[in-house]
């Protein structure tokens, strides 16, 4: 049977990967806003009748940490209840469901790598509204996999990475926050292994995700701190031509003021995911500097 795979988010740092990737399932019908509105019940109801997909691929987010503050109705739409509306209309149609979370359903206090069983504890809108997604999806059942992520970015769309090559080429002394730890995660690296992962089914798709539906934690491999993630970039990049920055200087969450306050340390732990499906995940370092040098 030929796989219908419905792709949200196209157009994003991870969908374009995805729509890349997932290629080799099968025939993708690829949306994103406003072709597609998360926002809007109806809008998701009927694109989802229209293509009868075998598998949902939800790549769409709110993504702006600090704007959801402001925005929290609009973030909750698009991050919680939009991801329950995908989730009944893939049981519906005896379709399956891929969603992606993240590592800001933690609050940080652990001191340890967090494990899908350890109870998630949000302090921002962001992180409040992807568990409420996360927890939607679960609630509706059926066949899915919810996978959590962390700091993803891509140099094709605006990211921490494109921000810090942008102020590195600006000015001569950078100050980046010390006390934020987690995984760099490359956007193409969660394409590949999703695609991977759906790659394993021995039978159907759909059996393969239905026997093993539940919550993932996927990214990179190890962790570091943001002024480690900027200074690697930096020391990495290929074409060194427009640097200006001279300096970079440690700093500490409290020294900026931002709406949303951020975890400080959401690292994510792996096993379950490598075991599960028996994968070799690239360190974040591997994945950064290839992706630097493409």
């Amino acid at each position: 049977m030929t796989r219908n795979v419905l792709l949200l988010g196209n157009t994003g740092q991870l969908g374009w990967e995805l729509n890349r990737t997932l290629l080799t399932l099968g025939d993708i019908t690829a949306v994103d806003y406003p072709h597609i509105d998360l926002a809007n019940p109806d809008s998701i109801r009927k694109i989802v009748r229209k293509v009868k997909p075998n598998l949902i691929v939800n790549a769409t987010a709110f993504t702006n940490v600090d704007k959801a503050e402001s925005e929290s109705e609009l973030a909750l739409a698009i991050n919680g209840t939009g991801p329950g509306i995908l989730a009944e209309e893939a049981k519906r149609l005896h379709a399956a469901l891929i969603h992606y979370s993240t590592d800001y359903v933690f609050d940080g206090n652990k001191g340890t790598t967090y494990r899908e069983e350890d109870e998630p504890n949000p302090i921002n809108v962001y992180g409040e509204t992807k568990l409420a997604g996360e927890s939607a999806v679960q609630a509706v059942g059926g066949a899915y996999m919810i996978f959590r992520t962390s700091w993803v970015y891509s140099l094709r769309r605006p990211s921490f990475v494109t921000k810090v090559i942008s102020w590195a080429n600006e000015h001569e002394t950078l100050r980046i926050v010390d006390d934020q730890i987690s995984t760099p995660t490359s956007a193409r690296t969660l394409a590949e292994v999703t695609t991977h992962i759906l790659f394993q089914a021995k039978t159907g798709l759909i059996d393969h995700i239905k026997s093993n539906s539940g919550l993932f934690h996927l990214a990179n491999d190890g962790y570091c701190s943001r002024y480690d993630w900027a200074k690697f970039i930096i020391d990495n990049l290929q074409d060194k031509t427009n640097l200006k920055v001279r300096y970079l200087e440690r700093a500490k969450s409290s020294d900026f003021s931002s709406p949303a306050i951020r975890p400080l340390f959401s690292v994510l732990e792996l096993d379950k995911i490598k075991t599960q499906f028996h994968l070799n995940i690239p360190n974040w370092d591997v994945s950064l500097k290839l992706s630097l040098n493409k």
